[in-house]
């Protein structure tokens, strides 16, 4: 079985249970431009950048400047994060066994600075990531592989000796591109199928030798 150097997880809707909470907060600042958030935004606005939603939403809504409304965005977000976001089942039993085998890990999110410093001085304060890596960290983000190949490289490996747990479909996307195993835990957005992604249904069944699956060539 290969080895595991080390676990890449996404923040919002992998970890913690944020994504309802973006999802309020896209609604907010979308009826203050004259938008109905619906079904039909969510490729936009679940797992997106905060300035790929901004933009989105000012498209839809013909008004609004996009750095004014991602400036919104993120307050309405920061503000519901604030206030508390709890961690995803089977999570803190994931994290409890790569630190007992030693495994290191880090955050890789594509939610701004300013959110993730609040998440992981909240509900993952106890959690001892190498460090943590968001949107404010490199110059393009997911879907773009970029945030994992710098997270890699800050790890001193290749992306092909990490594995990435991901919620979305931009964040498969870009753990993919970067050439680490992918796992996904979808939450809202169902996730393409794709020969070099496993699943799971939730972080309760995923184990330590799981992860190590996942950097396993496919079968033909």
């Amino acid at each position: 079985m290969s080895t595991l150097a080390a676990v890449l997880f996404d923040m919002d809707g992998t970890l913690v249970d944020t994504e309802v909470l973006w999802w309020r907060a896209t609604e907010e600042v979308a009826d203050g431009l004259g938008h109905r958030l619906a079904d039909a935004d969510a490729p936009e606005v679940v797992g997106r950048a905060v300035q790929d939603t901004a933009a989105h939403l000012v498209r839809v809504s013909g008004g609004g400047d996009p750095y004014e409304v991602a400036a919104a965005l993120t307050d309405r977000f920061h503000r519901r994060v604030e206030a508390g976001a709890p961690m995803r089942p089977g999570a803190q039993r994931l994290l409890t066994a790569l630190a007992a085998e030693g495994v290191p890990f880090a955050l890789v999110s594509a939610s701004p600075r300013v959110v993730v410093d609040s998440v992981v001085g909240g509900s993952l304060a106890h959690v001892p990531f190498v460090f943590t890596l968001s949107a404010d960290d490199t110059t393009r983000t997911k879907p773009h592989p970029d945030p994992y190949r710098a997270a890699a490289g800050r790890l001193g490996l290749v992306p092909q000796e990490c594995v990435a747990v991901e919620d979305s479909p931009d964040g498969a996307a870009s753990a993919e591109a970067a050439g680490c195993g992918v796992l996904v835990v979808p939450s809202l957005l169902p996730v393409p199928r794709s020969p070099l992604r496993t699943f799971a249904d939730s972080l309760e069944h995923v184990t330590v030798t799981g992860l190590r699956a996942c950097l396993e060539p496919p079968r033909a």
